[in-house]
């Protein structure tokens, strides 16, 4: 398998083997993850549906290299996670992905313009080109008359599409959502959760989502269960 200095492999959008992940306090151990495994192509669209404390967000933590994993072998947009040290890990997150969570995370002092913008600017694209691009994903989620709006200006709806324009701005090859229409009304979450499953054929990336929602978890083309640390296959 080839790979470059910084751990970067050709590989599937996702490939994960015999991944563990624990949780210790003085009173117990909490096994999350047993030796869980996921392989899911580039392009397409994964949901995880899972009872609550099931693991599914530290999962998609990981996945994007947040939290660190015990055991196993983990591999996201074609770097090698188990072998990135801690100081490669910001590199591997700007360049590779892109998170929207169940609530927005916008800087309130900053307009929908300068959300967007400001991890492209920050990643070292210039500031003509780094706004530009902004103007140009906010107007894909159509908030193209809402650019100098901050977010309490915006609906929830509103927020949470720029949130995904922010999590679009580097080019991602992966996406991962978090109960992404979980603090919505059902108009905005049909309209948010439309936009995110047509996101792998609009931009290449995959998409993996975590959510309680089974309606929602059965628009994509991969579907899994968290039971017990492990995916089962629906």
């Amino acid at each position: 398998m080839n790979k470059n200095g910084s751990g970067a492999v050709a590989d599937a959008a996702i490939s994960c083997k015999g991944l563990w992940k624990s949780f210790a306090s003085k009173a117990e151990t909490l096994q999350v993850l047993r030796g869980l495994d996921m392989e899911l192509p580039g392009g397409s669209s994964c949901s995880i549906v899972g009872a609550s404390g099931s693991g599914k967000s530290t999962l998609l933590s990981i996945l994007g290299g947040i939290e660190r994993f015990e055991a196993g072998e983990l591999r996201v947009g074609g770097y090698e996670l188990h072998r990135l040290a801690e100081k490669e890990l910001p590199v591997f997150r700007t360049k590779v992905i892109g998170f929207v969570f169940q609530f927005h995370y916008l800087l309130k002092d900053f307009s929908a313009l300068e959300n967007v913008a400001l991890p492209a600017y920050m990643a070292g694209l210039g500031r003509k080109k780094a706004w530009e691009k902004a103007e140009r994903l906010l107007a894909k989620v159509g908030l193209e008359g809402r650019l100098n709006h901050f977010p309490s200006e915006l609906s929830g709806g509103e927020r949470q599409r720029a949130a995904i324009a922010r999590a679009l701005v580097n080019d991602p090859r992966v996406i991962l959502a978090d109960e992404p229409t979980g603090n919505l009304d059902a108009q905005n979450a049909a309209t948010v959760s439309q936009l995110l499953f047509e996101l792998p054929a609009i931009t290449g990336a995959s998409l993996v989502l975590a959510t309680h929602d089974k309606d929602l978890a059965e628009k994509a083309s991969v579907r899994f269960a968290l039971v017990q640390g492990v995916l089962q296959a629906l």
